[in-house]
């Protein structure tokens, strides 16, 4: 190999939690041995960073979040042209729209080897049964066009398996970095954090970091604050999303406009962590949420919904409290006892913050990454280079050709996911 083995991180949006992990992971790899192009949604707020980094970016006018059949066609082609004269060597996939359009772009421009990630599933619990049959059937499919899966945390990866998504051999559980410069909770970072929120040190604050969409369902943690009926508890929310106005509307409904603040996207998220006392995550479905992990971190007592990887970290009673998704009622019990109890609640955030140790780092995925892009390359990772133009993934032939049945059948699934949304 005369240079850097080259490899392109498609992902849908380019933004905090799946984006962050992908941002990180590629600052773990070995610059001496790959070269690394992000390719997302136009708009993302880490392609800067990622640019600062030294990386070279790509932003994609239709790769849009939702399905849509037009879009996603559009996209497809966008997708495949750049990827085509990008002559990388590895596609590495994040999320569903971009792992399934990325995926299906690779195998279209004969890229030799294609790795995916999950950060969570496209489908869960709360869909119709149709319509999580038919996503897991797609990613079946996809599966079949894909070298190399990895999951964020382990309950992820035994799902995939379960579910006849990914073979047992092929698949890899990672630990989701964050940054290193989130603060340790004091009485000083607490009150520099207090000040910047602009509330009160006598006041409690119920803190939460992510989009609002439904996904996070912010409407069971807006249903929660509810429940609580304390005039001194503030709920503040760090993240924006296109259910923003109706979330703003449920609130005033419900007269809690002067306890709870929508602060939007912030980029001081790390900052803010230490005004918290407690973080509280009501998603209906996660992979290893990094807000979670960063929480933690930081030292705060953590209620969080029992899903997917979220348990291997939030151990009930050790290292945090767990409730089931779509209960308020449950989560304002699980908020109302860390406040009501804050030896307790110390107690927690101090094991939590024990057993993380340095897990969650960015070198650490760093080197798995190494290992994983060698095995989907047909590579040992003892080995020395060889050209990827030579390499094919053993036991697999490479379908490259665009009327490939498996892509056929692939964008088919596309189209009919489309047009149900």
């Amino acid at each position: 190999m005369t240079g850097p083995t080259r490899i392109a991180q498609v992902i849908t949006r380019f933004i905090a939690g799946a984006g962050g992990i992908t941002l990180r992971g590629a600052l773990g790899l070995d610059r001496d041995r790959y070269s690394v192009t992000v390719l997302g949604a136009d708009g993302g707020p880490l392609f800067a960073e990622a640019e600062r980094a030294g990386f070279e970016t790509v932003r994609l006018h239709h790769m849009c979040p939702e399905l849509n059949a037009r879009e996603d066609v559009r996209g497809l082609l966008e997708l495949t042209a750049h990827i085509r004269a990008g002559g990388f060597d590895l596609v590495h996939t994040h999320s569903a729209k971009a792992g399934a359009l990325g995926r299906v772009a690779a195998r279209r421009a004969g890229v030799p080897a294609i790795v995916h990630s999950f950060h969570g599933f496209p489908f869960h619990d709360f869909q119709s049964p149709a319509r999580r049959a038919m996503l897991i059937t797609m990613e079946r499919r996809l599966g079949r066009i894909t070298d190399q899966f990895l999951t964020d945390g382990g309950a992820i990866a035994a799902e995939a398996v379960r579910l006849r998504i990914a073979p047992p051999e092929r698949i890899h559980a990672i630990d989701s970095p964050v940054d290193t410069d989130i603060p340790a909770l004091s009485a000083a970072t607490r009150a520099r954090a207090r000040r910047l929120l602009g509330i009160p040190s006598d006041l409690r604050v119920v803190g939460s970091v992510g989009r609002l969409d439904e996904q996070k369902a912010p409407e069971d943690m807006v249903a929660a604050m509810a429940r609580l009926d304390r005039a001194d508890v503030r709920l503040v929310w760090l993240g924006d999303g296109r259910l923003r106005t109706h979330v703003e509307r449920l609130i005033a409904s419900k007269g809690l406009s002067d306890r709870c603040l929508l602060l939007g996207d912030r980029r001081d998220v790390a900052t803010l962590l230490p005004a918290f006392d407690v973080f509280a995550m009501s998603s209906l479905y996660e992979g290893l949420p990094c807000a979670v992990i960063e929480a933690m971190t930081c030292g705060v007592p953590v209620v969080a919904t029992a899903v997917n990887s979220v348990p291997e970290v939030v151990v009930p009673g050790r290292t945090g409290l767990l409730v089931p998704p779509r209960d308020p009622a449950r989560l304002a019990r699980a908020i109302t006892y860390l406040l009501g109890h804050p030896d307790q609640a110390a107690r927690m955030a101090a094991e939590a913050r024990d057993r993380l140790g340095g897990r969650f780092r960015a070198e650490a995925l760093g080197r798995t990454l190494g290992e994983v892009y060698d095995l989907a390359l047909g590579q040992s990772p003892s080995r020395g280079a060889t050209s990827p133009s030579t390499m094919m993934p053993a036991g697999r032939s490479r379908p490259q050709q665009a009327n490939h049945p498996s892509l056929r059948s692939v964008r088919f699934r596309l189209t009919k996911v489309s047009n149900c949304s």
